[in-house]
This record gives C-alpha cells, structure tokens and sequence, in this order.
C-alpha cells in the first residue's frame, strides 16, 4: 500500500513510546510571519494553515502563572482526563486506538494513554493528527493507522471545545471518509473539558484553565501547528508541521506530563464511578455555545463568526496568535482567567464585563480588513 512510504515524523520532545506524530516534518521552512501581516492574509482570503504565527516567548511572570495554575490544578486536570479514559477503556477496551488532534490535543492523547496504562496496564497506540477547519482531516494518516491497526477503534481526542467548529469538522471528515473508503469512524470526541456542550465524552462541561493552554509549543512536544499548504504538501504526504529545536530551554511539556500524571492514582477510583454513570447517561449536545456566539455578533456588529472565540483556552489562543480586538469576561475574579488578563494588560487589550455569558469568557479578533501590511 503506498501510503505506507508515508512513516511517523521523528519530532518534537516527547518521548516516542508516547506518540507517534503523523506529519511532514517542515522545520527547515520558513513559514512564520508577524502577526499583524498573517491575520491580514487570513482575512483577505488565505487559509490559515497555509502559514504559522510567530511563537509568542512570554515574560518570567507569565510562566511563573502557569506554573502556579498548575500545581493548583494538576490534581482536577487528572480527574477529567481520567474520567474520559475510563469512558473510553470502558467502551472500546484494548481495541482502542487514541488518535489526538494536534497540537491541543496531543498532551491529551498522552495522559489518557498513560493512565489507562497506569490503571489497565494496557498501552493504548497513540498517533497525532492534523485536522484543519475547512479543510477536513489528514485523510492519509488515517489511511496509515488503518492499515497498521485494522482491527483497531479509532478514538479522536483534543483538548477542549469552543464553538464546536472542530467537533463539527470532524464529524464531517467520518462522513466523507465513510462515503470515499466505505469504513465507518467513531466522531465522538474526547475532551478534557466540554464547555459548548459539543461532545458526549468529557471529562467536566465546566468552563476551566486546563494549563496547557496558557502556552503555545513548549507545552506540546514543540510542535507548531499543523500547516496545509501546496507549495510543500504532495497529494501523498501527511500534513506537517515544524519542531522548534531552538526552545528546547524552554520546554516544559513532559513536566506537565509527568506532573499530571503522579495524581492519577489519587483519582482512579473516582473516574471510574464517573464514567460507569456516564456511559449508561444519555448525554445531549446542542452546542449551546453557538447562542452565545451569535448573540455577541449581533451586539457587537461581527462579520464572521470566526472572530469571537468563546472559553477561557480559545480566548488564550486569541491573545497568543491573533489579533485581539476586545475579551468579554463573565467573572475577572475568576482563578481560571488571571492568565488572560494578564496578557490583556500586555497587549492593551480593553476587557469588559460581560456576565450573562455562559463561558466565562469570549475573545473577539479585531478586523484588519483593507489594513496595508
């Protein structure tokens, strides 16, 4: 099968027992651009996996937060990842194959497979995949895992959901792919936190810090986000992605692994009786987050939806990578959003209260439209 030239990329810090990373390694490349230039490219039309954003370096007081919101939350954090891989080997058993979502995901797909292996004493395979908006999923890796595991049950994972534009992709790329090869996908979505109510297997629906999200690649195996672009992507290639190399000091993500992980024995009992009632739970959807969305559109005269990103990790990645017009915060007293008006105050971001939200906060990305680089 020819796909099969196609063989795991041999990148980023996490150790290879963990993941295996379906993607074209594109280190070499330069794909970066400020982010004032890139977002006006993406709202002129360009897609925006054709190209990365710059790595934001935060300043020590920053890092010295995730830490702290870490070590405060490690132990809830291990509680909702163990919740979902109890539903998970509750469900699929050893026939599970974790398919994580990258880059937000991967950490996931990683704790999950550890505390099964933990717990079961089962090591779960575990492949990171590249899924882009509008563009589906990396048809080709799941060729690849199909043949490698054609017994197996593929299980998607990622971090959390925001409007559910992913949930939705992803069900959308089942339907293709069933329509196209006649194999039929699992879509269900495994989530650390489920707060626009877009999957039936979460660990918690609550709107909360997972600390991963406070960062960019030095908390996911310094991988960049996935890239699509023609110009170094063949018909027959994974998607890909760089490794940055050069933040190699900085790297914090098998500490968070392994941070994460010494609390799962803490929990094991706990997520197990969780996830016994959830799995006989008939859970209901709704993407109830979309009523928040269009309602802040039509206040706040929004184009596109693709400008407000609702959550406290989608709202981080607007101040990370985008270019943050407003936050709407639901509670600033909120320990959950201290990072964020942390790089509000940075980047002179207005924060304004907004508390008949349902998250506990929104980011809205500022239209750059007609804007000369």
């Amino acid at each position: 099968m020819s796909i099969l030239t196609n063989q795991p990329a041999k990148i980023g810090s996490y150790h290879e027992e963990d993941v295996k990373f379906l993607l074209k390694d594109l280190s070499e490349i330069k794909l970066e651009d400020t982010t004032d230039n890139r977002e006006i490219r993406v709202q002129s039309g360009q897609h925006y996996s054709e190209s990365l954003p710059i790595e934001y370096q935060p300043p020590k007081e920053y890092v010295n937060l995730f830490w702290k919101t870490l070590m405060e939350y490690k132990q809830k954090v291990a509680l909702c990842v163990g919740i979902v891989a109890e539903q998970i080997y509750q469900k699929k058993g050893d026939q599970a194959i974790l398919v994580s979502l990258a880059r937000a995901g991967t950490p996931v797909g990683i704790l999950i497979k550890k505390y099964i292996k933990l717990r079961y004493g089962f090591s779960m395979p575990h492949y990171s995949v590249s899924i882009i908006r509008d563009r589906g999923i990396d048809t080709n890796a799941i060729q690849y895992i199909l043949a490698k595991h054609p017994e197996g049950n593929l299980q998607f994972v990622d971090g959390w959901t925001g409007k559910g534009a992913i949930s939705l992709e992803l069900t959308k790329a089942c339907q293709d792919y069933q329509h196209k090869h006649g194999i039929a996908l699992d879509d269900t979505l495994a989530v650390i936190a489920d707060p626009g109510y877009c999957t039936t297997l979460f660990g918690t629906r609550e709107d909360f810090l997972i600390p991963s999200a406070c960062l960019n690649s030095t908390v996911s195996g310094l991988v960049s986000r996935t890239v699509l672009n023609d110009r170094y992507i063949g018909a027959e290639d994974f998607h890909g992605a760089k490794y940055y190399r050069e933040l190699l000091s900085d790297d914090v993500s098998n500490d968070y692994i392994r941070l994460i992980s010494e609390e799962f024995p803490f929990v094991f009992d706990e997520a197990a009786d969780v996830a016994a009632v959830r799995n006989h739970e008939e859970i209901q959807t709704g993407f109830l987050g979309m009523e928040d969305v269009k309602k802040i559109q039509r206040e706040f005269e929004i184009e596109s939806t693709h400008y407000i990103k609702p959550g406290v990790g989608e709202t981080t990645r607007v101040l990370l990578r985008r270019v943050p017009w407003k936050i709407l915060m639901r509670d600033p007293e909120s320990p959950y959003v201290r990072h964020i008006l942390m790089l509000a105050e940075e980047k002179g971001v207005e924060v304004i209260p907004y508390p008949e939200l349902n998250y506990l906060c929104c980011g809205l990305i500022k239209s750059v439209k007609g804007l000369q680089k």
